[in-house]
C-alpha cells in the first residue's frame, strides 16, 4: 500500500464536503473504486505525525505556514498503478492551495508542480517507478 498525505488550504469541513460530493456512496472513510482509501487523519487521534521524521514536519510547517492538525490520508492499492486516480483526487483537494506529500520524496508538492510534472530530486509527484529504479541502482 502506498500513501499520500494532502494538506488542503481550505478548512476540514470544506474538505469533507468536497469528498462527500465526489464520493457520495463511500463516506468516512471514503473509497474510490475500492482502490483508493481516503480518510481524515488528525492529531486528536494520537497517531498523526507519529511516524514522520521531525525534519519532514519542519518542511511541512514551512510550506503551509503553520503546524497543521489534520490531513487527508490516501492509501493506494498495489493492485493498480493509481497515478491517474491520485492525480485527479489530489487536484480536487488542492484546488484552493495547500500541499501533498507522497511516499517517495520529502518535498511538499503544490498542485502547479504536480500538474506540470515538475522534477525534484529526480522524481515527479507519486513517481514510484523512478523511485524504485533509483533504489535498484544503489
Amino acid at each position: 500500500m502506498r500513501s499520500v498525505f494532502v494538506f488542503p488550504a481550505g478548512g476540514r469541513a470544506e474538505t469533507v464536503a468536497s469528498l462527500d460530493q465526489h464520493l457520495p456512496q463511500h463516506r468516512d472513510p471514503w473509497s474510490l473504486d475500492g482502490n483508493l482509501y481516503i480518510d481524515i487523519d488528525d492529531e486528536e487521534s494520537g497517531q498523526f505525525f507519529s511516524d514522520w521524521d521531525p525534519d519532514e514536519v519542519a518542511v511541512l510547517v514551512a510550506a503551509v505556514g503553520h503546524h497543521p492538525g489534520w490531513a487527508v490520508q490516501i492509501d493506494i492499492s498495489g493492485r493498480i498503478d493509481g497515478t491517474a486516480e491520485i492525480h485527479r483526487l489530489v487536484a480536487q483537494l488542492l484546488q484552493h492551495g495547500g500541499v501533498a506529500f507522497d511516499d517517495y520524496s520529502d518535498h511538499p508538492w503544490t498542485l502547479q508542480e504536480i500538474e506540470s510534472g515538475t522534477v525534484i530530486g529526480g522524481l515527479r509527484f507519486f513517481d514510484f517507478r523512478t523511485y524504485h529504479e533509483l533504489q535498484c541502482e544503489h
